[in-house]
């Protein structure tokens, strides 16, 4: 099978950079990521009082925490074509309409069965936001600027859910419970209608990638944005780099063989890492974190307040995660942070086989949430930017975002059926399904230390000889 690149991403070095403008249109593309966290972990607040107000089973439950995810899986997958085909800005521009529509339906819904559509909408627009702005971030910043400002998207993710976490709370302190189960969970989706619209308005202000502006023949487009970013004297062979990377030495577009097994073991290997970072349970406490808390002897204010730490946890060491990347490397990073993270999850599930929670919980949640923002949190997403050559990145990435998703959905659907399995919870007192992620860790630390290579301070160019990929 053979398909034709359209994605270019080609190191092109910048004269005097208008750092100004690149850090500008990154806050801007970065709302994207924000509205990812926001709009994925708004349903943590709100998944106690929707089940009462619907009267849901558990796995209808599991339903309202995972359909969203099936909406992402569908916009991960035209991500790529649409942003191909219309460009990086309106790629965006459509996530939030998206955003905003899913927002105020979501609110609104007056049964069970259109909250989901409106969720499922949401979804495609995180999965367009989850793929697009971190493209778009890319083409547009100078190489030595790259990892910083994509890294940017992440903290935005992490960011986006610590907000929503505090808008959950603020709005759950403002009526008592059964205010809450009929309208409190009502303005928690409806919040969502800000940011999203801040999102729409701003786009108007930023260009389009001008990397896609060459793809589609409008070089003097492109060259009005390449002012604004850099040296105008290196304007032309900036086009000049961006056109010759969309073909080969025959001036023929790269085309790839997806028969050959080192291009299948590649995406392989960049779709596990995809998977391993969902089904080690990190949207379980992402998703359910007040639910665990209030199960485990929390009250509902507590749990709030306890789900609030685990974001600002979650944001402080992605910002360690950022600055140790670089100098620590990719593998060690994710080996250490899995092993963490098996450690911690273990240790709760051990802590309600016991029934022993007083004290304990909190501290081994924190603990793994703080092992999973350096290490398989933000690596896993500069690994996938990284670790595909030029020719399979566009693809790669959609495939294993793809995965990613579709894991991200199972987790939230088979949780709540697993803590509320009455055989299960017989048995291990709500410790199965922690014991479950505890040892995928261990596996993702043998699958990261042997199949694995390490990307630090390697070019993009040099991932096909990484691979042995060189024709």
């Amino acid at each position: 099978m053979q398909e034709t690149l359209k994605v270019a991403e080609p190191e092109i070095k910048s004269g005097a950079t208008n750092y100004f403008f690149i850090v500008g249109i990154t806050l801007v593309a970065a709302l994207g990521g924000l509205l990812f966290g926001y709009d994925t972990a708004v349903i943590s607040g709100a998944i106690g009082p929707l089940r009462e107000y619907f009267n849901l089973s558990a796995a209808e439950m599991g339903w309202a925490a995972s359909s969203a995810q099936f909406g992402c899986m569908f916009g991960a997958a035209i991500a790529g074509w649409w942003s191909n085909r219309f460009g990086r800005r309106q790629a965006m521009l459509l996530a939030a309409v998206l955003f905003s529509i899913s927002a105020v339906g979501s609110g609104l819904a007056d049964n069970f069965t259109m909250f989901s559509i409106y969720r499922i909408v949401g979804g495609v627009g995180v999965g367009l936001a989850s793929m697009v702005s971190p493209l778009y971030i890319a083409e547009m910043a100078p190489a030595e600027m790259r990892g910083k400002l994509v890294a940017c998207n992440q903290f935005a993710i992490i960011f986006g859910m610590l907000v929503v976490y505090f808008v959950n709370y603020g709005i759950a302190v403002q009526g008592d419970a059964v205010w809450n189960v009929n309208m409190g969970w009502r303005y928690m989706f409806g919040s969502e209608t800000i940011p999203a619209l801040a999102f729409f308005i701003m786009l108007f202000f930023v260009p389009e990638s001008p990397r896609w502006l060459v793809m589609k023949n409008r070089d003097e487009q492109a060259s009005q944005v390449l002012q604004k970013i850099g040296d105008v004297s290196l304007i032309s062979a900036k086009i000049a780099e961006i056109r010759d990377s969309l073909s080969d030495k025959a001036g023929k577009k790269i085309r790839v063989n997806y028969r050959n097994m080192k291009v299948v073991w590649v995406i392989f290997v960049g779709v596990c890492i995809s998977i391993f970072q969902q089904i080690t349970g990190i949207n379980v406490f992402l998703y359910f974190a007040p639910e665990i808390f209030k199960n485990m002897g929390s009250g509902a204010d507590s749990a709030m307040l306890q789900t609030i730490i685990v974001g600002a946890v979650n944001l402080s060491f992605t910002v360690v995660a950022i600055y140790t990347v670089d100098k620590v490397g990719r593998k060690p990073l994710m080996l250490i942070g899995a092993l963490g993270m098996g450690i911690c999850i273990t240790a709760i599930g051990f802590a309600a086989y016991f029934e022993n929670t007083a004290g304990y919980l909190l501290i081994f949640v924190l603990g793994y949430i703080a092992c999973f923002a350096v290490s398989l949190g933000p690596v896993t997403w500069v690994l996938l930017s990284e670790i595909f050559p030029n020719k399979l990145r566009g693809t790669g990435m959609a495939i294993a975002v793809a995965a990613q998703w579709i894991s991200n959905a199972l987790v939230a659907q088979t949780f709540p059926m697993m803590m509320e399995n009455e055989t299960l919870d017989q048995q291990f007192h709500g410790g199965f399904p922690f014991w479950v992620y505890g040892l995928m860790c261990f596996v993702t630390i043998a699958f990261i230390y042997k199949c694995v290579p390490e990307t630090k301070g390697k070019s993009l160019e040099e991932m096909e000889e990484l691979w042995d990929l060189k024709d």
